[in-house]
């Protein structure tokens, strides 16, 4: 049928008309704001064209035609099982009615092989997605060769999420630099054993598991606890042993909740507005770290930022041989640019001074001149880590490495509360996730699931000793835009990959090498990155609203000014603290303004209060909830229905468990279909 926009030669109203049954419309979406399209090569959500003569509510009767890709992509994509009614032909009449509409008006060509304003098609009735963007979806098996590139460019691109943490947390336990390498080893195994289990019995979603900075802020409040301030000897682990104890916990409560279905009871109060503030807060907590760590070699950090946003934005569509390289690899990229930088200022002796030795303590240098110039030759020069020279070459990490994990209960109602934060962080990252790869969101039962194996993947980065919960990582569904992988497969070949590189004693030794002031200018990088990616959770909202408008700005503001007060509250500003400064916000339970009788009551009200992604959720879950709006302002989703997924055999194989274990939990409500 010849495609055509003329109102005169659009389908007679006779004909059957085929009402729209995607999630987003059986929840009260229209087009324009469902979320139902098609991510550009830079990760972002392009909002489709809205027809004037066709209302929100009415049913859309003509959708765009899309091309198809060619060549091996496209062999892939006919192998896709769809729903029966993707493979049984029209009817005469109904194929009348799903007549493609020519582009015009606000609609833009394809150009240098952009795909914009796509919309997914409607056949029979039933919601079938097309994502032409996306060179492989979920259930693509492609040949072994294109899977492992992909699988390369997409951990390379998720470099700094798996790796970042363990270079804060260690130093900061008092860990040198071989403590460093053994904690890295141990992260990369247990995210590719956890990826491997949230891939197959989890979610089934692309998603990469290892540690998140949501579970950042009070590991560091931990280390910084007042009984560890005044250990002598071996605070690494005795402190990591803590640290272990308060995780099991949080992460058995995690399991509880999902296994459990309490976890589908809350999705009636996270909604996207929840969801995308809690996230932002995440990134924005660690402002009062992140740049006065780099400013200790402002020459060498400030240059690998400038690299890492021209390759991410101003050669973001160059492309080498088809690929926009600069844009996925921008942060390793950055990295190696900035270490060839250092490296060789380091050799023409620009951080060189006379009788100065960079391995001798501070507090052994007799010469003031020495101790002016020490912290700016550890953090610039490139030679300063020993962690690769003394890593051994094979170290395979085994559960209590470090020794038998000490409980106590005042930091573990501290994480069971970060646990919270953490599932909430994982419902955006299915739902946003499942948009590009999936035929539908996951069910409350799928969502249950992932979240409860989740908690039991915590359990085994808590038993390993990895210093941090395992979660899917937020970063991870802007590599999936960006990278154009959303197969299954790839993850978990990746993931395979991650666990034969772990007991490499010397892959652990060169990560642990990057100087610090690498390390910080990265994470300025990643939690820029993530309060954007939380706040890009608002498209599936009305976010122009003023009831929105209002609850953004107070549950914002108060995320950051509420901790300022219990962070700074009884602090001197003469006080001389044992602690650097970047540190001081993680002291708060010993001088905060929650002050009872019951010191452990003291420690975990304090710390809890002094986190702004904890003010930020709860402002905005009892705004969003109590404050009266409609599905459309305030982005209600509801995940589809069980009995819709029950039909559809496309979305049973997208999220059904493999070797029949579905079979068995099918009497767990809960956590199926």
């Amino acid at each position: 049928m010849a495609q055509t926009s003329d109102p005169n030669t659009r389908p007679k109203p006779d004909a059957p008309a085929i009402p729209p049954s995607s999630w987003a419309k059986r929840t009260g979406f229209r087009p324009r704001f469902s979320g139902e399209t098609n991510a550009g090569d830079s990760g972002q959500i392009n909002k489709p064209p809205v027809d004037p003569r066709v209302n929100g509510d009415a049913p859309v009767t003509a959708l765009v035609s899309l091309p198809v890709e060619s060549g091996k992509d496209e062999s892939v994509k006919k192998k896709r099982d769809e729903t029966p009614a993707a493979r049984v032909t029209a009817k005469p009449a109904a194929a009348a009615a799903v007549a493609p509409v020519a582009a015009r008006g606000g609609q833009r060509a394809v150009r240098n092989g952009d795909m914009e304003n796509a919309l997914p098609q409607i056949v029979e009735d039933e919601y079938v997605t097309r994502h032409p963007h996306m060179k492989y979806e979920l259930r693509d098996t492609p040949g072994l060769v294109p899977i492992g590139f992909y699988e390369l460019q997409h951990y390379l691109s998720m470099l700094g999420s798996l790796v970042l943490i363990p270079l804060v947390i260690v130093p900061a336990m008092g860990g040198d630099h071989e403590d460093t390498s053994k904690v890295v080893s141990t992260v990369l195994f247990v995210s590719g054993m956890t990826t491997l289990l949230q891939a197959n019995f989890g979610s089934r979603l692309p998603l990469i598991q290892g540690p998140s900075f949501v579970y950042l802020a009070p590991a560091l409040a931990i280390i910084k606890s007042p009984e560890f301030l005044g250990l002598s000897g071996n605070n690494f682990k005795h402190i990591i042993k803590e640290l272990q104890g308060a995780i099991i916990i949080a992460s058995a409560f995690q399991a509880l909740l999902g296994y459990s279905g309490i976890m589908a009871l809350l999705l009636r109060l996270i909604n996207p507005v929840v969801v995308s503030l809690t996230i932002a807060a995440v990134g924005l907590s660690f402002y009062s770290y992140g740049f006065p760590q780099m400013g200790a070699c402002l020459e060498i950090g400030m240059v690998q930022i400038l690299i890492v946003i021209i390759f991410s934005l101003y050669l973001r569509k160059v492309s080498v041989l088809g690929h926009r390289v600069f844009l996925i690899y921008a942060v390793p990229l950055g990295l190696a640019s900035t270490w060839a930088v250092s490296f060789l200022l380091t050799e023409a002796g620009a951080y060189k001074y006379d009788g100065c030795d960079v391995n001798i303590p501070t507090s052994n240098m007799i010469s003031d001149h020495c101790r002016k110039h020490v912290a700016r030759m550890k953090s610039c020069r490139a030679d300063t880590s020993h962690a690769l020279k003394s890593s051994p070459w094979f170290r395979f990490p085994y559960p209590l490495q470090w020794g038998t994990p000490v409980f106590n209960w005042k930091m573990s109602i501290v994480m069971c509360m970060v646990s919270v934060i953490s599932s909430v962080d994982s419902v955006g990252s299915y739902h946003a996730s499942s948009l590009l790869v999936a035929a539908r969101p996951p069910t409350p039962g799928v969502v249950s699931r992932g979240i409860g194996l989740e908690g039991l993947c915590s359990v085994l980065a808590g038993l390993w000793g990895t210093g941090t919960g395992s979660t899917s990582l937020t970063e991870n569904v802007h590599t999936i835009a960006v990278t154009k992988m959303g197969s299954r497969r790839a993850v978990e070949l990746g993931a395979l990959v991650l666990i034969i590189l772990s007991p490499v004693g010397k892959v652990g030794g060169f990560i642990a090498s990057i100087p610090q002031v690498m390390v910080a200018g990265l994470l300025c990088i990643m939690w820029a990155m993530l309060a954007a990616l939380g706040l890009s959770n608002l498209r599936y909202s009305e976010a122009g609203s003023s009831r929105n408008i209002i609850i953004i700005g107070l549950s914002l503001f108060f995320s950051l000014s509420v901790p300022a007060y219990f962070q700074q509250y009884g602090i001197s500003p003469n006080s001389n603290l044992s602690v650097p400064a970047y540190f001081q916000p993680y002291i708060v339970a010993s001088h905060g303004p929650f002050r009872s009788q019951y010191g452990g009551l003291n420690y975990v009200m304090n710390t809890l209060l002094s986190f702004h992604m904890v003010i930020a959720f709860l402002v905005a879950v009892v705004l969003d909830n109590t404050v009266p709006g409609s599905k459309q302002e305030r982005g209600v989703y509801v995940w589809s229905e069980p009995e819709a997924a029950r039909q559809e055999p496309a979305v049973a194989k997208d999220y059904g468990l493999p070797f029949r274990v579905g079979r068995l939990l099918r009497w767990v409500r809960w956590v199926g279909l």
